[in-house]
């Protein structure tokens, strides 16, 4: 799969690269859009693996199987998940239908697991309020890490988010403060 008709990497090149920079690489972060869209990203990860590099995976939920099996395989060591709105937005906020029993399985399958994992929320004008912070943090309560990060109008890929104005600055730490009894820490970015 290949969204945008972005360049494909080939695979000898991508170790390659890694290859020539072992001396100071420790991690690599698997990204995207949704590296777990991909059937074949566990054949990917253990290569990298073999490489002794450790792996950050950046999910949005929506493959919670694939998820759990790559974490039973050890083939990640920490995990970021973004989420996108309550449940009862999900899709809205996405902009496409989803699942949210996938999306609450993934998250039970990150707070129960033994590596290190963070979820992230972007603050979204029309989104995401004071109720849907405090709704956020119920349903992911005890959680380590919770980053609530600005929205930005720039580079969207839905063309209406670029007429929406952010937060100010206050109104955000305002979230982070409502977010805290929920986490261990809250980080802010963008603010």
């Amino acid at each position: 799969m290949n969204p945008g008709n972005l360049p494909v990497m080939p695979q000898e090149l991508f170790f390659e690269f890694i290859d020539s920079r072992k001396d100071w690489l420790e991690a690599v972060c698997v990204t995207g859009g949704e590296p777990l869209v991909h059937k074949d990203i566990i054949k990917l990860l253990s290569l990298i693996k073999k490489e002794g590099l450790r792996i950050k995976l950046d999910t949005n939920g929506s493959f919670p199987e694939r998820l759990r099996e790559i974490m039973q395989k050890g083939l990640i060591d920490s995990a970021a998940m973004d989420i996108k709105a309550t449940l009862d937005k999900y899709s809205l906020a996405s902009g496409i239908d989803v699942n949210t029993e996938d999306i609450k399985k993934s998250i039970d399958i990150l707070k129960s697991s033994n590596i290190e994992y963070m979820f992230r929320t972007t603050v979204v004008p029309g989104l995401i309020n004071e109720k849907d912070i405090e709704l956020i943090g119920k349903m992911l309560e005890g959680s380590p890490l919770f980053q609530l990060q600005q929205f930005s109008p720039e580079n969207t890929l839905d063309e209406s988010y670029g007429k929406i104005k952010p937060y100010p600055k206050e109104e955000v730490k305002k979230f982070g403060r409502i977010a805290e009894k929920y986490f261990e820490k809250v980080n802010l970015e963008g603010v």
